[in-house]
């Protein structure tokens, strides 16, 4: 069975014929750059990035492009309430995002570009849809730009949604629509917002709507016409139904297939930051391991939702120990390497794996296999069958390198090294400490403050509690 993949577009799943043969082009809505990212956002980048790794093993050449919108209303608002100017809070979040990723061992898009690099690709987008009769500038000199949902007959085609049923569109101030659901490809510049937040335009001094800047980059990487795009299912209406109408209206064939992930949850609610109730990734990786956070939002297929709760990244810890404790075993016993079969990655793979994977990325049915491979690889190992034990090791691999979970990856490296630092630096912040804790005793506050000072200076800070001294990371 070839890839097959559920398009929301015409909600069947349909057989993945790419536009070139053996070439597969993706585009991925990035983050919006305007605070930390949770576990919500980052699942998005977990399941496409196991779509690219599938892609790749099955002999695609894959080029991925995950954009960064680092221009936005809550940018601005945001950065106004942090007193920074919004170039550098976006870029402060950028790397909080990149941060994430590495934790989690995504692989890096074939290229990541910034919204604010495209201004000159979106405004001939806009002059474009003009000329074509489905964009206006706003008359009440605003510098507004918007289109005309009612001019494309085919909008609400993505979402199944009706122009007469759909509320009015919340992206900019209505004055200067000539319909409420008409949605912003342009957005005036106005008093109080910074100078830098605005480019040159013909219709004013303004900077672009958000849905424009996808639709303009994702043609300037991948052309007119592209495979997938992919995205959260809250992006489905309105962005992904907008970039579709704008790009389609302008000539573009755009996105011949539309993948979306479900959300991940807590208390049956999507974890967003307006609701309040998000899970930082750091801080659950920090407390189980990337691996182990990785494996929670992989393993369900990508269009479940995803209960967020302390049992179900417990379940996924143990889970990812068992694979590591077979890792161990087979390594230990010689068989890994002695006995291994010949092939590559892909012919290693067990032909319900693929079959899993082929049924529009089938994460739990290749979670079995990959579960039962390990209990066969076990009970070789039991009985002294290296040559079984070494065919479910090479297979286990295999189907680890798929899902990115392969411990020996590089994308894992620093991370594996950090682990085997965390015992020496736990030792030389504790004798330090104890240093410290002598000199308070014999009075000499002024070399315990130095202490204190110096292990501030490289991020460490100390808390002095009844039971002794503790030590954590600065914020």
């Amino acid at each position: 069975m070839s890839l097959q993949l559920y398009d929301s577009a015409t909600r069947a799943v349909r057989p993945f014929e790419p536009l070139v043969a053996g070439k597969a082009s993706i585009y991925c809505c990035g983050p919006t750059v305007q605070s930390a990212p949770h576990l919500g956002h980052i699942r998005k980048e977990v399941n496409f990035d196991v779509l690219r790794r599938w892609l790749e093993a099955s002999g695609y050449e894959v080029t991925m492009i995950t954009n960064i919108t680092d221009i936005d209303d809550k940018i601005l608002i945001k950065s106004a309430e942090a007193g920074r100017p919004w170039w550098a809070h976006a870029y402060h979040y950028e790397a909080a995002f990149h941060r994430a990723y590495r934790a989690l061992g995504v692989l890096p898009p074939t290229y990541e570009p910034r919204a604010t690099g495209h201004i000159p690709e979106m405004i001939e987008l806009i002059a474009e849809l003009i000329g074509r009769g489905h964009a206006y500038a706003a008359e009440d000199g605003s510098g507004d730009v918007y289109f005309d949902v009612k001019s494309w007959p085919a909008y609400g085609s993505l979402s199944g949604m009706k122009v007469d049923e759909m509320e009015a569109a919340e992206d900019a101030d209505p004055r200067g629509k000539r319909d409420p659901r008409d949605f912003a490809l342009w957005k005036g510049h106005k008093a109080g917002d910074p100078q830098t937040a605005s480019w040159a335009a013909p219709w004013g001094r303004g900077r672009p709507g958000w849905h424009l800047e996808c639709s303009a980059m994702a043609g300037k990487y991948l052309g007119d016409s592209f495979d997938i795009h992919g995205g959260g299912l809250d992006l489905r209406f309105p962005h992904h139904e907008n970039e579709l109408a704008q790009s389609r209206a302008a000539g573009r064939e755009f996105a011949r297939y539309w993948l979306h992930n479900a959300w991940v949850t807590m208390a049956g609610e999507k974890m967003s930051k307006s609701l309040g109730n998000t899970a930082d990734v750091l801080t659950a990786v920090q407390r189980y391991g990337g691996r182990a956070v990785r494996l929670y939002l992989a393993g369900p297929h990508y269009r479940s939702a995803i209960e967020l709760s302390d049992a179900s990244l417990g379940e996924a810890s143990a889970q990812l120990a068992r694979i590591d404790s077979f890792l161990a075993r087979a390594v230990a016993a010689g068989t890994a390497e002695a006995d291994a079969p010949a092939g590559s990655a892909r012919e290693l793979l067990p032909a319900a794996f693929v079959a899993a994977m082929d049924d529009d990325l089938g994460t739990p049915g290749a979670l079995a296999v990959l579960f039962g491979t390990i209990r066969e690889g076990n009970v070789a190992l039991e009985h002294a069958d290296g040559a079984a034990a070494a065919r479910a090791y090479a297979a286990v691999v295999a189907m680890l390198g798929v899902l990115g979970l392969d411990p020996a990856a590089p994308e894992w490296a620093d991370q594996n090294a950090a682990d085997d630092l965390e015992p020496v630096v736990d030792g030389l912040v504790a004798a330090l400490l104890a240093q410290r804790q002598e000199a308070r005793a014999r009075k000499d506050y002024a070399a315990a403050d130095a202490i204190r000072d110096q292990l501030k200076t490289i991020g460490l800070k100390i808390e002095d509690t009844p039971q002794g001294a503790r030590w954590s990371l600065e914020d």
